[in-house]
């Protein structure tokens, strides 16, 4: 199976030891980007992994291309120039405390991307899937653009086209969000989100949940569901499910409405983590249900896959999911107890 994913991975950095900003004199350096993370997961289940996207031609860019090549990730297709790599910063919380995110990715190299730099005809001619997030048409107009040129060609090569809603209220207006994605969903087959995600940038809300105390309303999420397949014709549609306890302890489960085999939305197995790291954990779970999709029997399976897999990942120091795919597929199974494997 060959997998595309298109956007901006950027440098992050974080003071180590759950250490707030004011403390730091050191950081740990690492790269992620939603769909980085995403080509990394899938990657790591043995697919045939690619991300597109634009890095500076010095050093940094150098050694993000590094990294991701690392991983088995394919960079045939990404394009080198602009002057700087983006830059995020991450507190990470820790009980009551939560996790905070700086941004320093204006003017970054992939907000400079044309749609002739890439060969999205080549990069999608054999591939099976093309993934996308909500993160890069906020970057602006010309990754609006660039994305525009991306889906186009998946479409004429019959790809399947993911998409994670991914709001990053940052980057832009919730109504600036709703006029752009809004459009967009003509071209996808999978949409991925979570509560927040839904009615920011489609303007449709789930029930009575409070993301703020953890509680949700399961039938409200069902209905969501219902709700984005009917109104955008979407094949799939799977919401992830945080219930938010604290910066240290999440409960966490997906949720999956698919038109081929099943005419009900089905609720995976719910894990309740205590966090290491949970940036990357929407990321994961959408490069688990992609593999899954393409390699379980049916949605049901491949819901468990992802939400085993994003349980894992929110384990793993970092952006990328470094969980195997036996690993995942033993969770998913029932093995949670967490043993030394001797």
């Amino acid at each position: 199976m060959k997998v595309v994913t298109f956007g901006e991975i950027m440098l992050r950095l974080s003071p180590p030891d759950h250490r707030r900003f004011v403390q730091a004199q050191r950081f740990d350096a690492t790269y992620g980007g939603g769909e980085a993370n995403v080509a990394a997961s899938l990657a790591n289940y043995g697919a045939d992994s690619y991300f597109i996207s634009k890095l500076p031609d010095h050093e940094i860019g150098q050694a993000c291309l590094n990294q991701l090549r690392r991983y088995g990730i394919g960079t045939d297709f990404i394009a080198r120039g602009g002057n700087r790599l983006g830059v995020y910063f991450l507190e990470i919380g820790a009980s009551q405390r939560g996790s905070k995110v700086v941004y320093d990715r204006s003017g970054s190299a992939v907000n400079t991307l044309t749609p002739d730099e890439v060969n999205f005809d080549a990069a999608l001619a054999d591939a099976d899937w093309f993934h996308w997030t909500g993160i890069t048409p906020a970057l602006g107009q010309t990754p609006r653009e660039t994305l525009r040129a991306a889906l186009d060609a998946a479409k004429e090569h019959g790809v399947t086209v993911s998409c994670d809603l991914n709001y990053r209220g940052k980057l832009w207006s919730v109504e600036e969000a709703r006029e752009a994605m809004r459009p967009l969903m003509k071209q996808v087959d999978v949409c991925i989100a979570n509560e927040e995600d839904a009615d920011r940038c489609l303007g449709l809300a789930a029930g009575t949940t409070d993301v703020e105390t953890g509680e949700l309303d399961i039938e409200g999420y069902e209905d969501l569901a219902r709700r984005l397949r009917d109104e955008f014709n979407f094949e799939t549609v799977a919401i992830t499910l945080r219930e938010s306890f604290s910066a240290s302890v999440n409960g966490w489960s997906g949720l999956i409405h698919n038109g081929t085999d099943a005419t009900e939305p089905y609720r995976s197995s719910r894990y309740e983590i205590d966090l290491v790291d949970r940036v990357g954990g929407g990321d994961s779970f959408c490069g688990g249900l992609i593999y899954g999709l393409m390699a379980k029997e049916s949605a049901q399976e491949a819901v468990e896959f992802a939400a085993a897999a994003s349980c894992l990942k929110q384990t793993i120091p970092g952006d990328f999911n470094l969980a195997s795919r036996e690993e995942v597929e033993s969770l998913a199974e029932g093995s949670g107890s967490g043993r030394v494997e001797r």
